[in-house]
């Protein structure tokens, strides 16, 4: 009989296995393939005795003081669950890695930044600038009539032509104004145009009007639904505050706004409307009030947004702007009252927690241009101005309608090879590298978060500052550091909850014709 193989016993926090002993002849670096270090890209401490690791991955884990004082000295002395959810998170890795896990990391950053790979998939076509409101928080010169505040024909056409040149297999066309629903003939002309190029490309399409909804009537609501067009809207809250912010010469906004929500679900679609909030200091003493506003109009998303400091809106902070406190504050407030909805029953998303917990929780980017890196201005989103201007982002015209053309790609009818390759675009293209800032070395953040240069350029008149000493690094990380507290603190429902809006929300998915 043969006789029975050695073993050996290795002893693990009082629990011992049993192990076939290997001649010395087939071992190979047996130190380091079974050792692993800690090697996260940066830890931040989010409490008293709270500390986040994050690995390359953007995986990530809460540790202990003690948990990370462990981590740091002697991994192997962890507990055995903990050692392996944290090599699992790729926190801790072996010295001698696997070339199957060196793929496997590859892929999952490759999955995160495939929405800024794929070339420009959002197209925003500025066909007028007139409107009949006059906010003051307004980013953009607005006109209730005259020449030269519009699109000419013959550069709506050529936009529309562009849009093929991208090599994404998604292509979302959003109108904005001023309110494009005052020029319908020029946003009838765009679709057509767009749907028929389209039998010979077959690219997955989405079309969104962004407008006060005023002008809908029933002959346009056939068009939009015969040709699958969303809606998008704002809302500030209740009517006196909407009203307050959003003011009419008649002083009556909210009511028919409200009245063009209601006739956009019954003759397109239920769900074809969404709606969008700017904060200004009038919103922050009323977060509850505006959640539950949206509530009351059977809205599934609400954005708490602040207040974009580009274009008409800079000229009035003194007038409009607030701190970084009172906007956290405020946020806070309106993220607990959505939270409390969904407990009670309601559904209702907060798009801003969705966008944060998408880059914490999801191996899929869903593609937020302002938190990309490489940016998405440019690379993901291009708008086609009513000048006959191309810029990399709304925010750039703005900065062109204040007098500032600086970020302009070219002109529209260039190629988009063009456009992608200018001086404009390669340079906010390198400021927004994570890799070239110490600022964002250091940050725990750096994966889920990216330097804004068009944001930069506006607040310090060049795109390459370091990104801390902007507001919209202060403002995300301030974002980032509470939304990583309330995952460590949430109940199963909360997590569940949270790990739902972590997914893409995909709006395409619910087509408006019935």
């Amino acid at each position: 009989m043969p006789k029975p193989t050695p073993t050996a016993r290795r002893e693990h926090h009082g629990a011992s296995a049993v192990l076939p002993v290997v001649s010395s002849a087939f071992v190979v670096s047996n130190e380091n393939y079974y050792a692993s270090e800690f090697s996260p890209v940066a830890v931040r401490q989010l409490g008293a005795a709270r500390f986040l690791a994050v690995s390359r991955t953007g995986d990530h884990h809460l540790l202990s003081g003690a948990e990370l004082q462990a981590v740091e000295r002697d991994p192997a002395s962890l507990p055995l669950p903990l050692q392996a959810t944290l090599k699992s998170r790729f926190l801790l890795l072996a010295k001698a890695p696997s070339p199957g896990l060196q793929r496997l990391a590859r892929s999952l950053l490759a999955a995160k930044r495939e929405t800024v790979q794929a070339g420009p998939s959002l197209h925003i076509l500025v066909t007028t600038l007139h409107c009949e409101h006059s906010c003051g928080y307004c980013q953009v010169s607005r006109a209730r009539e005259g020449a030269g505040f519009t699109m000419a024909e013959r550069d709506l056409d050529a936009a529309c032509d562009t849009v093929f040149e991208s090599a994404s297999p998604t292509l979302t066309i959003e109108f904005q104004g001023g309110d494009p629903l005052l020029r319908p003939d020029l946003v009838e002309r765009a679709v057509r145009r767009i749907h028929d190029r389209n039998r010979g490309e077959g690219r997955r399409l989405r079309f969104v009007v962004a407008s006060t909804l005023h002008q809908l009537d029933a002959g346009l609501c056939d068009f939009l639904r015969e040709h699958d067009v969303f809606l998008s809207t704002s809302i500030d809250g209740p009517a006196w505050l909407h009203d307050k912010n959003r003011p009419t010469p008649g002083r009556d906004s909210y009511r028919r706004t409200v009245a063009g929500i209601r006739m956009a679900r019954e003759r397109i679609h239920p769900d074809c409307v969404s709606a969008l909030m700017t904060t200004t200091p009038h919103s922050l003493p009323h977060p509850e009030a505006i959640v539950d506003e949206y509530v009351q109009l059977g809205l599934q998303d609400v954005f708490l947004r602040p207040l974009s400091a580009y274009g008409f809106a800079k000229r009035n902070q003194a007038r409009l702007g607030y701190s970084l406190d009172c906007f956290d504050a405020f946020y806070q407030r309106g993220l607990d009252r959505v939270i409390e909805w969904n407990r009670r029953g309601v559904p209702i998303r907060e798009v801003y927690a969705g966008i944060l917990l998408n880059k914490m929780l999801s191996p899929f980017d869903s593609g937020f241009v302002d938190l990309q890196s490489p940016c998405g201005a440019g690379s993901s989103v291009l708008v086609y101005n009513h000048d006959g201007h191309v810029y990399p982002s709304d925010e750039a015209r703005m900065l062109a309608a204040t007098g500032d053309p600086s970020l302009r790609l070219g002109r529209i009818g260039e190629p988009l090879s063009t456009l992608l390759s200018s001086r404009v675009q390669r340079g906010l293209h390198a400021a927004s590298l994570t890799a070239a800032h110490p600022d964002c070395q250091r940050c725990a953040y750096q994966l889920y978060c990216a330097p804004n240069p068009v944001e930069a350029c506006a607040a310090h008149g060049r795109p390459d500052v370091p990104p801390s000493t902007t507001e919209h690094c202060q403002r995300h990380q301030r974002l980032f550091d509470s939304m990583f507290r309330r995952l460590d603190e949430a109940d199963p429902a909360l997590l569940d909850l949270f790990h739902r809006w972590a997914h893409p929300h995909e709006l395409e998915a619910s087509p408006c014709a019935a």
